[in-house]
């Protein structure tokens, strides 16, 4: 995923490194056709830096967006469910959490993002690590997890900033109902906004077109809301 040379009107994109818990943090950074835009967090699937959230991040760029994908995993990338499941259970979320605030001062000190806040955007562990994020981190606007996965507690909402728009499969056996009904009152009661979930006719990883569970209907519709209110956020 090297930058490569590209046509007029296209994304820019390359591999980067940034300085991220006190050590030396990979990821993807794709920049928009203008070269300037609002800056938006990637965030993973318990996979790892994948060729899919690569091109999440450049769909990002090409409406717009500064996007950049940080690699949580170090350069790892799971093959199968087991080694996917032990590396994000190797991942604490605490540290999962400081690698994501690096990659916030990283993005916002980009001369090519225009906006003082970021969005953030995940899938599976990645979106349970956007909740986690934006309930730390007040430079966060906007959030945005995809059948988001949440490891252990949820985390404490009171000092949350970032409005939250949720899309999940009403067929995803990760996420019951009871679940995201107590996400939806823990994240109400405690930052006093309400987050905006979706429910989708799909399973678990419905906007993941390399992959078994794609869903293309439920995922453009998904996608379709995505991008206005990143925009509505950001600015």
């Amino acid at each position: 995923m090297s930058e490569q040379p590209r046509p007029t009107g296209a994304p820019a994109h390359q591999n980067v490194t940034f300085p991220s818990a006190g050590g030396t943090a990979h990821g993807y950074l794709a920049l928009p056709p203008s070269g300037t835009g609002p800056g938006v967090i990637v965030i993973q699937e318990w996979w790892g830096l994948t060729d899919h959230v690569a091109q999440v991040a450049d769909r990002l760029a090409a409406e717009g967006f500064v996007a950049r994908a940080p690699d949580l995993y170090g350069g790892n990338v799971a093959h199968d469910p087991s080694e996917a499941y032990r590396m994000m259970r190797e991942l604490p979320v605490a540290r999962g959490v400081e690698l994501l605030s690096g990659a916030v001062d990283h993005l916002l000190s980009l001369p090519e993002v225009t906006s003082a806040t970021v969005g953030a955007v995940g899938f599976c562990m990645g979106g349970g690590f956007v909740l986690h994020l934006a309930a730390a981190e007040p430079r966060v606007s906007a959030a945005v997890p995809f059948y988001g996965v949440i490891q252990g507690e949820l985390p404490d909402f009171s000092g949350l900033k970032a409005r939250v728009l949720g899309h999940y499969g009403e067929q995803d056996h990760t996420i019951s109902p009871e679940d995201l009904a107590q996400l939806r009152t823990a994240i109400e009661e405690q930052s006093g906004t309400a987050p905006e979930f979706f429910l989708y006719p799909a399973g678990h990883a419905f906007y993941n077109d390399g992959g078994p569970s794609y869903e293309p209907e439920s995922a453009a519709r998904a996608w379709r809301r995505t991008v206005p209110f990143l925009r509505e956020r950001l600015g």
